[in-house]
């Protein structure tokens, strides 16, 4: 019985131990080994996008394979958050950087560069314009290579749209209004007005390109590429899909048809842009790979308009270009969840909603955990003003929450620790004969009413918490550069500092994050990991096997290393869990009797002495 459970101890730390190593390297080593979403996407003919077809389905042409985009004059972009151009060239959106996001924690870095021009390294940005239907030309619509002229406004900022137009020489004429909020959506209102003689049939798009292949984190935990949402169905497809289509399939990319409920767009890990077209009304949305151009592509195409001569029609999309700021994507979405509702969040009436657009965000496959810690973390971060002190916050509270569940664990834990006097005594005793030690083990763990796997489930309760705010501390952009305090700037990296320069006392630097020299000589944060894991552990029983027990001792160490590669806040999270159970043992072992010190050894009360009742002498 007592191997059973030293086994079951035994294997359930090891299996943390290998699902964490197995969710980290597994899909880089064996990518082909993990699955991928469901696309549902219809391929598309190879010839589709090719020509424009003269029908109503016309497909937006492959314009973006044209050579570097000439000069054109520029609109101004100015809002609280971004700062860039318009270029009057297809009326493109391709210049674009974040003012409240720096590329590094120095105080003189630079912004982060979102968007840019063709010509320019990686270029990324976005078009809108119309591909022609029947009776209609490609000329005789706006496409990336058209110039537009500017009407109205000189600055785009919030409040303050810009007017662009153009004419064909058939009569129609199109204006776009191009406004932005203080936020990071840019909303593009097209109208259409026949002044011809024929009925002009004409149908909207939106595309977002990206030159080259953008530089990727790799990293399984956090999805990176196109990724869309149709009719209530949140889809993500990796960049190294759609290359493999043109290649292997013969087709230039993959559509889905949506009824009205959606959007489609690039996300990166902090960064996204995304194109949102009305709500309610049918789309189709494309991503492709065009090889020739090395242009990874998503579209949204919308129906045909069909405009009457004397008449107008007019269409908008939107367009996000920014951070992936949980509150600033949850208020788009204007659609507050069951953890949301009892702290004031509600929907707000002026806000057009975008369904699922926090789901932009990959919350991974813990999203039921991921997303109220999250919410949690976010809103103690508000309260506190410092994202390490609410990692700490956080703890404590899921540690309250889980404690009812984990007490028993705990005093089961305690009344082990209390026995291993006795069980070294029945070793000793019982010595080679292995089914009496097991039989005397059982009837002395039935004696003491002890459970030695109830110890268990404190660990089954974490894995899937510490899973759940890894993801999150990884995956957020709450984290990024988020300071706790002194050297410990940015919580969403490793600890920078290193037992090589005796934690920047001697007069060099410390080997860089994420090279082998910086995960041997760890920072001063795994080291308090690896004390805290090594306390907690006397406090616990040791394995009566000797193999096993060496290995338990040498855990807290091998965790230290281990984790001092990850983010600073996930090993914040994991010494105050440490040091919380400690305590909470501590307590548990002195309320049953026990005086353990802080090494775990302990000693018995004195019991109380029984008097004994001496036998009346016979008379």
């Amino acid at each position: 019985m007592e191997d059973q459970n030293k086994n079951l101890l035994l294997a359930t730390v090891l299996s943390a131990i290998v699902i964490l190593v197995w969710f980290i390297a597994g899909p880089m080593l064996f990518p082909d080994w993990f699955p991928k979403e469901d696309t549902t996407l219809t391929a598309l003919p190879a010839d589709q996008a090719v020509t424009p077809a003269a029908t109503d389905t016309a497909a937006p042409a492959a314009a973006l394979t044209e050579a570097p985009a000439v000069e054109a004059p520029r609109l101004t972009i100015d809002t609280p958050k971004l700062s860039g151009s318009v270029s009057l060239l297809g009326g493109r959106i391709d210049d674009l950087l974040l003012k409240t996001y720096r590329t590094s924690v120095a105080p003189d870095a630079a912004p982060v560069t979102l968007l840019s021009a063709v010509g320019q390294e990686k270029p990324y940005y976005a078009i809108f314009g119309f591909s022609p239907g029947n009776g209609m030309e490609p000329a005789d619509v706006p496409d990336a290579k058209t110039i537009w002229t500017q009407t109205a406004g000189d600055t785009l900022a919030p409040g303050k749209p810009v007017t662009l137009t153009w004419a064909n020489t058939k009569g129609v004429t199109f204006t776009r209004d191009i406004s932005v909020d203080e936020n990071f959506m840019f909303t593009i209102v097209d109208t259409v007005t026949n002044k011809g003689t024929a009925e002009a049939r004409l149908a909207p798009y939106g595309i977002i390109a990206r030159h080259g292949l953008p530089k990727l984190e790799g990293v399984y935990v956090v999805h990176e590429g196109p990724v869309s949402r149709i009719d209530g169905k949140t889809i993500e497809q990796p960049y190294s899909d759609l290359p493999s289509l043109a290649e292997f399939e013969g087709v230039n990319g993959q559509a889905t048809e949506s009824q009205g409920d959606g959007w489609t767009g690039f996300t990166d890990h902090y960064w996204m842009t995304t194109l949102i077209p009305e709500q309610g009304q049918p789309f189709t949305a494309v991503e492709k790979y065009t090889p020739g151009a090395d242009i990874y592509q998503v579209e949204v195409r919308k129906p045909v308009l069909a405009v009457a001569p004397g008449a107008s029609a007019t269409t908008s999309m939107r367009f996000f270009a920014g951070a992936k700021e949980w509150e600033t994507i949850a208020a788009y979405e204007n659609d507050p969840t069951w953890y949301m509702k009892p702290f004031g969040y509600s929907a707000k009436p002026d806000v057009v909603a975008v369904p699922g657009f926090v789901n932009s965000i990959d919350w991974g496959w813990f999203f039921f955990l991921t997303k109220p810690i999250f919410f949690v973390l976010h809103l103690m971060h508000g309260l506190i003003g410092n994202m390490g002190l609410a990692i700490i916050g956080l703890t404590f509270i899921l540690k309250l929450i889980v404690l009812p569940l984990a007490y028993k664990s705990y005093v089961s834990m305690a009344r082990m620790k209390e026995l291993q006097p006795e069980m070294e005594a029945l070793k000793e005793r019982a010595g080679e004969d292995k089914q009496k030690l097991q039989k005397e083990m059982m009837q002395l763990y039935r004696e003491k009413k002890v459970n030695p796997a109830a110890g268990c489930l404190p660990i089954f309760l974490q894995i899937p918490i510490f899973f759940s705010l890894y993801k999150v501390i990884y995956v957020t952009i709450e984290l990024r550069h988020a300071p706790f305090v002194g050297w410990l700037t940015d919580l969403s990296m490793p600890d920078t500092s290193s037992i090589f320069n005796a934690f920047s006392l001697l007069p060099w630097d410390a080997p860089a994050t994420g090279t082998l020299l910086h995960t041997i000589f760890i920072g001063l944060l795994p080291i308090l990991l690896g004390i805290s894991m090594w306390l907690q552990q006397k406090l616990n029983p040791a394995p009566t096997d000797p193999a096993q027990a060496m290995i338990m001792t040498w855990m807290p160490w091998v965790f230290m290393f281990m984790l001092g590669s990850f983010a600073s806040g996930l090993v914040l999270y994991w010494i105050t869990n440490n040091t919380i159970t400690f305590i909470q043992q501590y307590l548990i072992m002195w309320s049953h009797g026990n005086r353990p010190d802080l090494l775990g050894n302990f000693r018995r009360k004195a019991p109380v002495p029984v008097p004994v009742s001496k036998p009346k002498a016979k008379k």
